[in-house]
């Protein structure tokens, strides 16, 4: 998931475009998105466009009310039961318990509607207590197959106050809860995705935050708005330098490899072993798999 569009489920047309965009992902909102009075009609037009609308091969996510409110439950159950759902977002995801939780919800409504196949989870990390029990959560296993950073709402949470001045990059970065979530989702083989960038007229503070989630081992960020998503697929895609890279190495390590050579000098100069061999196929392989995508 290079990139995750976040959409309303209360505007059709949104939802629509959702369903025509570039993005890997599409997430229907039914918490940020949806004032309390609209909790109830936002589900159900959830679950009428995930059932009506086209939604190619991305993946079709939908972000539910978190556990403590009224609404999670119906949420969970009852968005089981839609056969092109791929996963839902827990948001204020804080330990085990919460995954386990919903995992029991969304199984009643899998088993009320003879669903066959489950629904995954992306835990969605954004408070203290979460960033603190990242690698717990992790851990779960069973349905979870992401973990996703939620930096507004992280900010709220550790009490940084809102830059006073709007530059490219400006916004905070929380490096350390950065870290232990792409760490804690990569120690359990789950797919560690960013978060919003909020200033949507301001593409250089997009690409650039997305480079740096990059540089943790992050695979893909949240786009609020259809104009984020090339950016966030072109971060997240190696690029062709890299690519160029890659086949240099495989070249290079299978003319070290018949002349009995562990290591060897790559055109710029720079030293290069086995472990190159894993990292050139790994571009590789990220650039084909992207390829194939739609």
């Amino acid at each position: 998931m290079r990139s995750l569009l976040a959409v309303p489920a209360t505007n059709p047309r949104f939802l629509e475009k959702g369903a025509q965009s570039d993005a890997d992902a599409v997430f229907i909102d039914l918490e940020d998105a949806v004032i309390p009075s609209l909790k109830v009609e936002g589900r159900a037009k959830a679950i009428a466009a995930i059932n009506t609308l086209d939604w190619g091969k991305r993946i079709l996510c939908v972000r539910v009310n978190d556990l403590g409110t009224q609404w999670a439950a119906s949420d969970l159950r009852e968005l089981a039961a839609c056969a092109r759902l791929d996963r839902v977002i827990l948001p204020k995801c804080e330990t085990p318990d919460d995954v386990a939780t919903a995992s029991e919800l969304l199984h009643e409504g899998e088993m009320a509607s003879k669903r066959t196949q489950p629904v995954a989870i992306a835990a969605l990390v954004e408070t203290a207590k979460g960033v603190a029990n990242a690698e717990a959560i992790a851990a779960c296993r069973g349905r979870l197959g992401a973990m996703i950073f939620g930096s507004g709402d992280y900010q709220l949470d550790v009490g940084v106050l809102p830059s006073p001045v709007n530059l490219a990059g400006s916004e905070p970065r929380f490096d350390f809860a950065l870290a232990r979530i792409a760490n804690a989702a990569r120690a359990y083989g789950l797919a560690p995705i960013d978060g919003p960038y909020f200033d949507i007229a301001n593409p250089d503070g997009m690409r650039a935050a997305s480079r740096h989630a990059a540089s943790f081992g992050f695979e893909g960020k949240m786009a609020i708005h259809p104009t984020q998503v090339a950016i966030a697929n072109e971060v997240f895609s190696p690029s062709a330098e890299q690519l160029a890279w890659a086949r240099e190495v495989l070249e290079a390590m299978a003319a070290a490899g018949e002349a009995g050579q562990g290591a060897v000098k790559t055109k710029d100069g720079r030293m290069i072993d086995l472990v190159h061999i894993k990292i050139a196929r790994k571009v590789i392989e990220r650039a084909e798999r992207n390829a194939t995508r739609r």
